[in-house]
């Protein structure tokens, strides 16, 4: 082997391990982004843990409970790396109420009210080598929350139920109403993914999609990173009866 096709093969070795450690890198570097808000879905065949409540006893006005949360979620890509991140914020400090209501034909839910406070955002993503805290400073500027410190969303029709919700299956369902944040209110379907009786409870697990453009919000700022505008907003509610 010639002098010449030796230093080209070390060459192409050596650009091949740099390939190589920049893909472990990028693994490294994006390895805490967690899986969306969800209820634990049942194992086929399993024995329901607590007896269902019957229809008649679904009836009647509930609220959320403790262990609710919501969450915003965007893509993110820094510069370098060619693949986006996701970038997720979470609040426990949700409220809201719902009545359900038995039409003698089915259950249908209605006057749902839900709201989040946007002050008490989090990261809870990770990103190698920098502090996802400093992001959410960005955040709540973004939001102006101090001017607009909650998210809302008020239904505005009733819900017809499943039919197999009051016999303890997990269910989905679509909820129509309006969404607002930063003082602007759109309508939005929300998609309720996971709705299912759990013992004395109702839980409820699901998303909205919309964009930073539908409630003049413009894409919080930093160096060497671009963030999409598009966002989906992630709810895990446990209900319980008033």
């Amino acid at each position: 082997m010639t002098r010449r096709n030796l230093l080209l093969v070390i060459a192409a070795l050596v650009v091949l391990g740099l390939l190589g450690a920049g893909a472990a890198g990028y693994t490294y570097f994006f390895s805490g982004a967690p899986q969306p808000l969800a209820l634990a879905t049942p194992t086929p065949g399993a024995t329901p843990s607590a007896t269902p409540a019957p229809a008649a006893g679904l009836a009647g006005s509930w609220s959320v409970a403790a262990g609710s949360q919501a969450e915003w979620r965007v893509s993110e890509v820094f510069a370098g790396f060619p693949s986006p991140h996701s970038a997720v914020g979470r609040t426990s400090s949700v409220t809201g109420t719902l009545t359900v209501q038995d039409t003698g034909s089915g259950l249908s839910a209605q006057n749902l009210s839900f709201s989040a406070d946007l002050s008490g955002l989090a990261s809870v993503d990770q990103v190698e080598g920098h502090d996802v805290r400093q992001r959410d400073q960005l955040v709540r500027q973004a939001l102006s929350v101090n001017r607009f410190p909650t998210a809302t969303f008020q239904s505005t029709q009733a819900v017809a139920l499943p039919a197999g919700f009051a016999d303890g299956q997990q269910v989905q369902l679509t909820v129509p109403g309006q969404l607002t944040i930063h003082g602007v209110t759109k309508d939005v379907t929300v998609s309720v993914t996971q709705l299912q009786i759990s013992g004395s409870q109702v839980q409820a697990a699901g998303t909205i999609q919309t964009t930073m453009a539908d409630f003049n919000i413009q894409p919080p700022s930093a160096p060497f990173v671009t963030v999409d505008r598009n966002v989906t907003i992630g709810f895990l509610l446990n209900l319980a009866k008033a």
